[in-house]
Order: structure tokens, then sequence, then C-alpha cells
């Protein structure tokens, strides 16, 4: 399979017509009024667009509702067995909606053409849009990828020059077309941070790939664990939970340096888009 080599960002916008009394039709009411007017059947536009028919008539009485008259309405039974069709009011929306996405779309394209010089802008509000539940998002670059038979490890560096390691199958770094100076984002769930002190004592030996060295910039104590916020090189933080217990036994601080342990198993790789 051939990596995917992510696509640039532009700016997208969808257009919905709305009033004080909410939101009155977006693209997809839109193209449920248009099919009903060139089918003059619900069943067939609903189809068209994608929809169920209790769930076209659901958007059409919504409509309805909003609206200063009536969109739609049924037409009497007869030799052609009856129907549905658009009022003059309707096909007045549909032609005012698409005029207005005419407008719009030029508005979008024109808008993209003034920001081509700041795609490092758009890249990072489609960062700022991400959702997870994971606590610590490292934003970094692509360094390194040792490929293997069903895993790769992945290495990014990020603010500060440090470095995290993942392993994710190969798999994974092909559909995310991830390559040596790609941008990507490393997830790590706070729990799965763990935290030593220097106690002057033997230097162990640890196994974890990652260590990432810094200083204890908050402590937010529970009930039973305490979230700990660490200060990275170049303005990052990472945060930990660990027990009160724990938290007492390391006589953790704020100032005291600390470094946060987490396995390269534990790391989870995303891109923007």
């Amino acid at each position: 399979m051939a990596a995917r080599k992510p696509a640039a960002l532009q700016l997208q916008a969808s257009l919905s017509l709305a009033s004080k009394a909410g939101t009155l039709a977006g693209a997809q009411r839109i193209e449920l009024l248009e099919a009903i007017g060139k089918t003059g059947s619900i069943t067939r536009a609903a189809k068209a667009v994608g929809l169920s028919y209790k769930g076209a008539w659901d958007a059409v009485e919504a409509m309805n509702n909003m609206a200063d008259a009536a969109l739609v309405e049924r037409i009497a039974g007869g030799r052609g067995g009856g129907g549905t069709q658009l009022t003059p009011r309707g096909v007045a929306l549909v032609e005012s909606y698409r005029a207005a996405a005419e407008e719009h779309l030029l508005f979008v394209e024109a808008l993209n053409r003034r920001l081509k010089d700041r795609r490092g802008d758009l890249q990072l509000l489609g960062r700022l849009a991400m959702k997870t539940s994971a606590r610590n998002q490292l934003w970094g670059r692509v360094v390194r990828i040792a490929a293997g038979a069903v895993n790769d490890e992945v290495e990014l560096e990020i603010k500060g020059g440090d470095r995290i390691v993942a392993v994710i199958t190969h798999q994974s770094v092909e559909q995310l077309g991830l390559k040596t100076g790609s941008d990507a984002v490393a997830l790590i769930k706070a729990s799965w941070v763990i935290l030593g002190v220097d106690d002057t004592g033997p230097t162990l030996k640890l196994s974890t790939r990652n260590q990432l060295r810094g200083s204890v910039k908050a402590l937010t104590p529970g009930a039973v664990n305490t979230e700990v916020t660490v200060d990275l090189k170049g303005g990052n933080t990472l945060a930990a939970i660990v027990t009160n217990t724990s938290a007492q036994s390391l006589a953790l601080k704020p100032g005291i340096a600390v470094t946060a342990l987490f396995k390269a198993s534990s790391v989870i790789i995303g891109v923007a888009g």
C-alpha cells in the first residue's frame, strides 16, 4: 500500500440559513427541497439525498414550521395519484440559497488564495481542532522511522529538542502517511506516565524508551491520586497521574527536578487532516 501524503490544509465552510427562531436550512435540506422540486415525490427525494422517508418528512415539517410560508405542499390524489411539490416560496428559497452559496464559495476560494503563504497557521488551527481524551498532546516532526516486519518505530522531535519514540504498526505508518520530516502529534495518557526523581543513589538502567527530564510545575491533589504537571524544555508541559502516597514519598513539589517515563508502546501517533 502506497503511503498517503497528507493534503495541505485549506479553509472550508458550509452555508446555512438561520433566523431568530433557529437554523432554517443547510446544504442537505436544500438538496431535499431541490429533489422534491425535480421528482415531485417525497419518497424519491428522500432516497436521492440519503434520508429515510420519515426523516425527510420531519425535515420538511421543521422547515415549514420555521418558514414565513410553507415551502412544501402535498398534491391531492387524482389521475397522477398525488405527490409533493415546492410552493413558490420554496422555489424562491432554493434559488436564494444557491445564489448565496455561489458567492460563499467565491469568498472561501479568495480567502484560501490570500492565506496561501500562511499554511503553517492553518496547520496549527487544524491541530487545535483535534479532540482526544489523551491528556498529553505533544506536536513534533518525524525524524526517524525504523521499519519492522509488523511494527515500526517512529521518533518525533518536539519543541526544545526532546524526542519521543512510539511503536505502531507498519500499516498505521502507511495509513497516516508518516515519513521523515512530516508533522505528527504524540498522544500519551497521563496515567501512562511514571515520574522519577534523583535521590543521589545508584543510577538505574530502565527499559523505558521515553525519558523526558523536566521540573514540577504544579500539583493538583485528589482523594486518591495527584495530577502532576511537569515543565519540559521548549515550553511543553506533560501531565502525570500518581497516587497521593507516591507524591508524598517522592517529596514532589513545584521546582523539583523529575524525569517523566513512558513506554514507546504507550504513545499514540496522530496527524492533522
